[in-house]
């Protein structure tokens, strides 16, 4: 046997009844042995046909959990096959956070108004025009099993009795918190128990508690640039004072200058999908993140809003579950993987917080909704969830695909697609001649819903582009679509 089918085969062995195929269990394994330095940096695994014989194992299973390490940076090629990626220094990572006790609830203030842009762009939008092809955001609401969430909902009514129809929990019905504990630990890498798990009424909602619990007046936020305009209403909405921090190819890019200038209490991220130019952060700054994070008494908010539908392998790891103890909330949703009407949400808040945040939630919220809390985890508890997430990530796969094709065929300007790793949307990069508010205004005045990229700034150097979202146009219907939205700009243009 190798070195390192003794360091894992008992294990494997041992979990022969895991729910977790194979393939994931020595991912997870390997993962493991690399985060805690069982497995340090320019450390050969042996090639996969090796490993597969000594642990009698598939070779596909031993190449998935090759790919799958090498596609979050915990090993690379090299000349002697592959071996384990140099991460930072992680041996101050995990110790323990300086901020392991809430802090005081931080009182409400008036949200400032937006830039005047995208107030006059926003005015024009109404609920029906957010239903138009190219919206970002909004999953194919007409593959939905609604048949399926029907029964399910109708079922949870008729075991409703009259004192549920009171105030529920403001942490959320155990029954749903339960099953989204156990599908973030299986699916997204999340380290948790039930009782760090609590449902709120969507992403907006998480982040404006998080605003409120974790930070005082006057403290810093960091959020991306550009990036999702929610989380700076709900900052600024709290009273924080809002720093915008540029994105590059690899996300979040904090100078070490701005650590030393403007330490933040809060930092906004979305690590495995940036939202909107759908960078992915490699583990390396991740860790780095995290371990920063810790020396300035920060709290991360991971927003892992549309990463269930990654389009070039399995969803990556969660950040929250890369170090003991780490700094992070996270945060998911539901309205990108079923619908967004749902207003369904959830956050995992670190293990020593949960019994605060219990406390602290009872005076800001009252939860409602548990019907449909309980459709839903009767939805997930059932295998509809995980059914129809399979069923969409080829679906979404084939539209983006048509659009980059559209694209490649009617595009007549210059310009570069972003993203595409994973989610529902692209962003395309418009020459300076074309001003991205009035593209998108030209577009939706023939039936068109892309955002204009430089609604998602925040000051600072502009960005120039269009948001566009794939899931809800089918794929038939792509080339007539982006042939449209042509038209639509020359037309502005030719004015």
């Amino acid at each position: 046997m190798t070195d390192l089918t003794l360091l894992l085969d008992r294990r494997l062995l041992r979990a022969k009844g895991d729910a977790l195929p194979r393939q994931r269990r020595l991912y997870e394994l390997l993962r493991q042995a690399i985060l805690d330095g069982r497995l340090p940096a320019g450390s050969a695994l042996p090639a996969s046909r090796v490993l597969a014989l000594d642990l009698r194992l598939a070779r596909n299973s031993v190449i998935h959990a090759y790919e799958q390490l090498a596609a979050e940076g915990y090993v690379q090629a090299s000349r002697q096959g592959t071996v384990v990626a140099a991460l930072p220094d992680r041996r101050a990572v995990g110790r323990g956070h300086a901020l392991l006790t809430a802090p005081p609830m931080a009182s409400g203030q008036p949200s400032p108004a937006l830039s005047n842009r995208v107030q006059a762009f926003n005015r024009r939008r109404t609920a029906e025009q957010d239903l138009m092809p190219f919206m970002p955001g909004i999953p194919a609401l007409d593959e939905f099993p609604l048949p399926t969430w029907r029964r399910l909902l109708n079922a949870a009514w008729r075991d409703q009795s009259p004192d549920l129809l009171s105030y529920r929990p403001a942490v959320g019905e155990l029954e749903l918190r339960q099953a989204i504990a156990t599908y973030v630990r299986a699916a997204r890498g999340v380290v948790c128990t039930v009782d760090q798990v609590i449902v709120t009424d969507g992403t907006q909602d998480s982040l404006s508690l998080c605003a409120q619990a974790l930070a005082d007046l006057g403290q810093r936020a960091w959020i991306e640039h550009p990036g999702y305009g929610g989380a700076r209403v709900a900052c600024q909405a709290a009273g924080l004072k809002v720093v915008p921090v540029p994105v590059d190819e690899h996300g979040l890019a904090p100078t070490k200058a701005l650590w030393r200038q403007q330490p933040p209490r809060l930092i906004y991220t979305t690590p495995s999908h940036q939202y909107p130019l759908g960078s992915v952060m490699p583990l390396a700054r991740r860790l780095a993140l995290i371990e920063q994070a810790q020396a300035a008494g920060a709290w991360i908010l991971e927003d892992d809003y549309d990463s269930e539908f990654r389009h070039d392998g399995p969803p990556l790891a969660a950040m929250q579950g890369l170090v003991p103890q780490a700094p992070v909330v996270y945060l998911g949703t539901f309205s990108k993987s079923m619908f967004p009407a749902l207003r369904l949400g959830f956050m995992v808040v670190p293990a020593s917080l949960s019994d605060q945040w219990q406390g602290a939630l009872g005076d800001l919220v009252r939860r409602g909704l548990p019907a449909e809390q309980a459709a839903l985890a009767a939805f997930i508890n059932e295998g509809h969830f995980t059914k129809h997430l399979r069923k969409m990530r080829p679906l979404y796969a084939q539209r983006q695909a048509a659009l980059r094709e559209a694209l490649t065929r009617h595009w007549p300007w210059p310009g570069e697609v972003l993203g595409g790793a994973c989610g529902l949307h692209l962003v395309l990069t418009l020459p300076p001649d074309i001003v991205d508010v009035d593209a998108a205004l030209a577009a939706m005045k023939k039936g068109l819903s892309p955002r204009p990229l430089s609604a998602y700034g925040m000051g600072g150097a502009s960005h120039n582009g269009l948001v566009m979202g794939y899931a809800n146009t089918p794929a038939e219907q792509m080339d007539a679509r982006v042939r449209t939205l042509v038209r639509a700009i020359s037309a502005g243009l030719a004015r």
